[in-house]
């Protein structure tokens, strides 16, 4: 009898070793192997001599019919999608524990009421659920199939029963394969369940949305070859203490990777943010130094948002340098380059920097937002409450041009501001607009004496 051996995987990143080890040579965490028994699964390879009758085709030969995506009349989650659900897509949306992402999918399955959709629920009853639908307002939806299991053959038999038209599960860590004699939400289960939910969204024509779990590093828990296999992949993420999540893909095979939705949590659910530029500077205060506006671009979409910062003097030997929203490399380059072009001395104070509203902006063309309010805290000089700062700082203090200004600047016009700050070689490609004054500068030392005075 052939000896049966026996392998270790990290449950992090999906890394084999012949023998456990305390630390993952691959992703470097510590105490994640678990011993896991070969696969009875894996298919037998074909015997020698063995033929196919399958032909490559040329691909001028391949019909092309453009199917029609599947409107959720959601239109933050559309506009992330690229217009839409496509038929036979794999969808994995992850998210931090209580962001509501089953508030999230159950909200989707209400919208499409003239399509049937099996909701799996590996985590929860279908009491529970009926509870999240009773605060939804929605317990007399009648399109909408619980089935609270986690045997994956079991779903795919009530599944070839009677295919519906959209399904989600939740969530697949939860999901297992009896023939695997690892543990659910191991390595080797996760990879198997969403290849074989992958084969069935593609041979069924089914859009399949699988919820995920993060790590604390706000990764998708499982192996990362779990991303590579699906089709889309959607964050859901938000501040702890801030009612307003945003939608972003990570991975989109079907559309852009810049889009961004924008949705508030209320004791109803998440609603639509149509208009995000006014609701983040709803609170804003005039007057006050350490506050900028700035013009910002998510995927399409122009989002103006208030850079806030606080200069103080420190109390410690190493001053702190703190942000929240932006990156913190970036603010470092930014304080080396106020004080070599400006003449700040920010070595003895303290810089903390935050985004209003609890949104992440990763875009180069804040930066002059970002030195503006700097340089207002620190002199403690109100920037001017009717201007907008756009710009990209190089090393030199010069301001280098940016893409799609006309969306700023339009965005920027209605909402009601005067004047904005661009760079320079932005302000000759830009369409005159009588109800903004458009001032264009080349260097950090001019749009601070713009902006402060």
């Amino acid at each position: 009898m052939a000896r049966i051996t026996t392998k270790y995987v990290c449950q992090s990143c999906g890394y084999n070793s012949p023998r456990w080890v305390g630390k993952c040579p691959n992703c470097s965490e510590w105490n994640t192997f678990v011993e896991e028994a070969p696969s009875p699964l894996k298919a037998t390879r074909k015997p020698a001599g063995a033929r196919s009758n399958i032909e490559p085709v040329p691909i001028s030969e391949i019909d092309h019919d453009e199917t029609p995506r599947l409107q959720t009349k959601m239109e933050e989650f559309d506009r992330v999608l690229g217009g839409g659900i496509v038929p036979g897509s794999l969808i994995l949306l992850g998210g931090d524990p209580g962001i509501g992402k089953s508030t999230l999918m159950m909200q989707l399955a209400l919208l499409l009421k003239d399509s049937v959709i099996l909701y799996v629920t590996g985590e929860e009853s279908a009491r529970q659920i009926k509870l999240r639908a009773e605060r939804l307002q929605a317990t007399s939806a009648t399109n909408i199939l619980l089935l609270a299991e986690t045997n994956l053959d079991m779903i795919l038999d009530v599944i070839e029963r009677g295919v519906p038209d959209m399904i989600v599960v939740d969530s697949i860590q939860t999901m297992y394969r009896p023939g695997l004699e690892s543990a659910p939400g191991s390595v080797s289960q996760v990879r198997e369940s969403t290849a074989l939910l992958l084969r069935l969204a593609k041979t069924r024509g089914v859009p399949i949305f699988v919820i995920g779990h993060v790590t604390k590093e706000g990764m998708i828990a499982g192996p990362r070859v779990i991303e590579h296999m699906v089709d889309t992949v959607l964050q859901f993420e938000g501040e702890a203490h801030y009612s307003y999540r945003v939608l972003r893909a990570l991975k989109n095979r079907f559309g852009s990777t810049n889009e961004i939705g924008i949705f508030e949590m209320h004791d109803s659910g998440l609603r639509e943010v149509r208009n995000p530029s006014e609701v983040f500077l709803s609170e804003r205060r005039q007057g006050t130094s350490g506050s900028t506006v700035v013009a910002s671009i998510e995927g399409s979409r122009p989002i103006l948002v208030e850079v806030q910062a606080l200069v103080t003097p420190t109390s410690y030997g190493v001053p702190q340098r703190t942000t929240t929203g932006v990156d913190y490399r970036r603010l470092s380059l930014l304080l080396a380059v106020l004080e070599k072009r400006v003449g700040l001395r920010l070595g003895t104070y303290d810089v903390f920097v935050n985004i209003a509203g609890g949104v992440k902006i990763d875009e180069p063309a804040v930066d002059l937002g970002i030195a503006t309010s700097i340089t207002s805290s620190l002199r403690d000089v109100a920037v001017d409450s009717t201007s907008v700062a756009v710009g990209e700082i190089g090393l030199g203090g010069e301001i280098r041009t940016i893409g799609q200004i006309e969306k700023r600047v339009q965005e920027a016009a209605k909402l009601g501001f005067k004047r904005i700050i661009v760079p320079q070689n932005n302000v000759k490609g830009i369409k005159k607009n009588g109800e903004i004054e458009i001032v264009g500068v080349d260097r950090i030392e001019k749009a601070m004496e713009a902006l402060l005075g």
